[in-house]
């Protein structure tokens, strides 16, 4: 599975199940061959045996009868030996081309035998987070492959379950808990507009209030972003959508908080004209978008300076945010897209989800549903490099 489910890859020196049955068969083969090839020698070498040389008493053979004995004997003993060897040659010969004939027939064997583990490792591979409604569906009689495959189909049951389950509870909850923020927000604004004097203490203490509930409610919001987002569901109102245009939008209404904190701004649009459509949801797009640039203005220091780009190339259509800020370790740059992860107090950005800890995992969460992905870097000079890279939408759909 993608992330989550994810099983890594073969090592190319690690020696195969394959190979191991198809060792393990050709050695059983060849240790048959070589016992019976003994046994066979063992056998035609005892067949023959000389007859004893008969005594030199009246009545036996004259002495150049026995001498013709003797040498038809030495030939016949020769020629037994002759046809021994050649057995063993014509054996030893068999058992080398039966041995190769062995490892192939074994290769051959233990890919059959395997085939159905490879295609389970294949669809295992291939389900994801997104897609634990997949199943392996393993075909055949009721045997131990069949077992394992409906043992795995049960496991991603669960999982299914459990993902929809942890979804479900963050959506409901985030929504039930709206109104009692609701409640204590206006009982707060009720305190603060009161007539007559006030206690500058309650005053205090309700402004307070107000700003918890206020960063509350934006903590909800990116639940509600992240829930949406990892839901694993087709958008309802997907569109066209310029990222130039989310970009430009997004400055602008920062622009004030930037300027107080004296970032300096850098805009590279690529322009309406240059291709940078996406399709998708225009909420969770420019939700995206927003948590980027506030990352970028919280995560900085005051007078830094801050990068945004728009491009388009091929298929891809890419968003880069880049900014100024302290050095950043790798270990620290792979725990930023994680949920409720913060390096420091000043990630504060004003954004949903901003200083909450939701703010890159909102981005990494939006970009996985329309199928892109973030990519973050951190700059040698100081500061962060985050790249969301798309699928771009033809030239034919961003026009109509």
């Amino acid at each position: 599975m993608a992330a989550e489910l994810g099983i890594p890859g073969r090592s190319v020196h690690r020696r195969s199940v394959r190979w191991r049955f198809t060792a393990l068969y050709a050695g059983l083969f060849l240790a048959s061959a070589v016992t019976m090839l003994a046994v066979v020698g063992l056998v035609a070498g005892g067949t023959y045996r000389a007859a004893p040389a008969p005594s030199n008493q009246p009545g036996t053979f004259s002495s150049a009868a026995q001498a013709r004995i003797g040498s038809l004997e030495h030939q016949l003993a020769q020629a037994h030996s002759r046809q021994v060897d050649q057995l063993l040659l014509g054996s030893a010969a068999g058992l080398v081309v039966m041995g190769l004939l062995s490892v192939a027939t074994g290769w051959y064997a233990a890919g059959r035998v395997l085939r159905p583990l490879r295609a389970m490792t294949v669809a295992t591979r291939r389900i994801s987070a997104d897609s634990l409604h997949e199943r392996l569906a393993v075909p055949g009689p009721h045997d131990e492959l069949r077992d394992l495959g409906e043992t795995i189909d049960a496991l991603l049951d669960r999982l299914e379950q459990a993902f929809a389950a942890q979804r479900r509870f963050v959506a409901d909850a985030s929504h039930e808990l709206r109104t009692p923020l609701a409640t204590m927000r206006a009982a707060a604004d009720v305190a603060l507009a009161k007539p007559g004097p006030v206690q500058e203490q309650t005053r205090t203490l309700a402004r307070r209030v107000r700003t918890e509930l206020d960063q509350l409610d934006r903590l909800l919001d990116g639940f509600l972003a992240l829930a949406r987002a990892q839901h694993g569901v087709p958008l309802l109102d997907t569109e066209m959508v310029s990222l130039d245009g989310l970009a430009a939008a997004a400055l602008a209404e920062r622009a004030a908080t930037a300027s107080a904190k004296r970032l300096v701004v850098e805009a590279d649009r690529a322009g309406s004209g240059s291709g940078a459509w996406v399709c998708g949801s225009r909420t969770l797009l420019r939700r995206m978008v927003d948590n980027l640039i506030d990352n970028a203005i919280g995560h900085n220091q005051p007078g830094g300076w801050i990068r945004v780009a728009t491009s388009a190339g091929g298929t891809d259509a890419r968003l880069v945010v880049e900014n100024g800020g302290p050095v950043l370790t790798k270990n620290q740059v792979a725990q930023l897209a994680r949920p409720f992860r913060r390096l420091g107090a000043e990630r504060t950005g004003g954004g949903i989800g901003a200083g909450s800890g939701l703010g890159l995992a909102i981005v990494a969460a939006v970009a996985d549903a329309h199928g892109g992905t973030l990519v973050l870097q951190a700059r040698a000079e100081g500061g962060l490099k985050a790249t969301v890279t798309l699928f771009r939408a033809s030239e034919a759909e961003a026009v109509a």
